[in-house]
């Protein structure tokens, strides 16, 4: 659910937006003045500000610069009194997304509100670092990040097991590590076991090590991960690959905090935090015999999902800038972003793969670049080549096959993108009063 604070003086007002927001399926907040803004923005997070320029004290362009000058890309749409278009104008210039005229008409409010939310892509470093230093490398500002960030601050000092379930390339391993990283253990190891990178019979001795002369080529003792990660955190990636012969010993484990390597016979504790990982359905690969019920409940007390990066489109911006940062830097390439219609396809495209998807096409994005900005011709074919054929399908269209409805329909959209949907300046631009459009609007469901 996308978060709107409202700023205004009047009570009333305030009480019919949040009204009206929340019946639309937005959390809305209110704030009376600048202070009050200020300290929510600060407590709070928020997908856009919806201010009066006009406030007791200092004014909603006041606030406007705040946010500005805080660096991030926080989209603002400011209210100001029908005539006074020289404030619109300063605080178009000052960096809001849009403006609306008094009286506000809910509907044109609507409209503009989610083509600001769906269009806001800016990107500042600031945002880039913020979100890489305070929360643990996790890049995001999509209700889905923000949840798993608030599930993480809350659970990372419990002994508690922890699932993290997602898709291949959601950063599964990534949450792992924060848990670890925000917790006590913190200063101890953080050792992880990928059970599906490891032969099946191997994983007991990479798990609990082997005494000297235990098996042939045996020459050593050796520990096992479960015991290099004492007093920290044992993660174990792909659980559900785990064979069920292990899956017994792990059980064993996980009750006693005790373990005997191959071969000992004596018994070795491990105060270690373990949390699994996995991309499977657990519930069915217990239906199928291949998990063990038991064990799904001794790992599964906090599940954590992680969000594919098709639920979290506002957060590609974000994470591609950080990788072209990162990619930039160990080639020694200075490339100052990503151009429009680049970043447009990158927010279009499926993501089957994830972040790790997203990083791999950023790493080869800077390397093939050969300007200072990542354009389309340097994103993979299987990437670029819808956009180049959504151009190619608007640049020949054939107007005799066209009704006149179709042609009316096309003008209005154009003239509404152009002005992004600001209903009274595509009016304007179409040369028809404000009355006229939307009922044109509602004739052809773009209302």
């Amino acid at each position: 659910m996308q978060r709107i604070l409202i700023v205004d003086d009047e009570r009333n007002i305030c009480r019919v937006l949040n009204k009206f927001l929340k019946e639309e399926g937005f959390h809305a907040e209110t704030a009376r003045n600048f202070e009050e803004s200020v300290s929510k923005l600060k407590n709070s997070y928020f997908d856009l500000v919806l201010t009066d320029i006009r406030l007791p004290g200092r004014s909603g362009l006041d606030l406007l610069k705040w946010i500005k000058e805080k660096g991030t890309s926080l989209p603002v749409i400011v209210i100001t009194a029908y005539g006074s278009i020289e404030n619109a104008v300063e605080a178009m210039k000052t960096g809001a997304a849009n403006y609306l005229t008094k009286p506000v008409d809910t509907g044109e409010m609507l409209a503009v509100i989610r083509h600001t939310l769906l269009h806001s892509k800016a990107v500042t470093k600031e945002d880039i670092t913020v979100f890489k230093d305070t929360h643990y490398g996790i890049i995001g500002k999509s209700r889905g990040a923000r949840e798993v960030l608030a599930t993480i601050r809350i659970i990372a000092d419990s002994r508690a097991n922890v699932l993290i379930t997602g898709e291949s390339g959601t950063g599964k391993e990534l949450v792992a590590r924060a848990v670890h990283n925000a917790s006590r253990r913190k200063d101890f190891p953080f050792v992880a076991i990928n059970c599906a990178a490891i032969p099946r019979d191997l994983i007991e001795n990479e798990l609990f090590g082997h005494e000297a002369g235990a098996y042939t080529g045996a020459i050593s003792k050796e520990a096992g991960k479960a015991e290099v990660a004492n007093q920290g955190t044992l993660f174990f990636d792909e659980i559900g690959e785990m064979p069920l012969s292990m899956q017994v010993k792990v059980m064993r484990f996980l009750q006693e905090k005790e373990f005997y390597r191959i071969g000992g016979t004596r018994p070795i504790k491990s105060d270690c935090r373990i949390i699994t990982a996995t991309n499977k359905n657990l519930d069915n690969e217990i239906t199928a015999g291949r998990f063990r019920e038991d064990l799904f409940y001794r790992l599964n007390v906090i599940p954590i999902h992680m969000p594919t990066l098709r639920e979290r489109r506002e957060d590609i911006p974000l994470l591609s800038e950080y990788f072209l940062k990162k990619y930039a830097e160990e080639s020694k390439k200075f490339i100052k972003g990503i151009d429009t219609m680049a970043m447009d396809i990158l927010m279009e495209y499926n993501w089957a793969g994830n972040i790790r998807e997203l990083e791999n096409v950023m790493e080869r994005a800077v390397v093939l670049c050969k300007s200072d900005t990542i354009s389309l011709e340097d994103l993979p074919n299987k990437i670029s080549q819808r956009k180049s054929e959504e151009a190619s399908i608007k640049g020949t269209v054939n107007l005799s096959g066209l009704t006149l409805s179709d042609l009316e329909r096309t003008a209005l959209l154009n003239s509404l993108e152009t002005e992004n949907w600001n209903q009274t300046k595509a009016a304007t631009r179409l040369g028809i009063t404000r009355r006229q459009l939307r009922t044109k609007m509602i004739k052809y469901k773009l209302l």
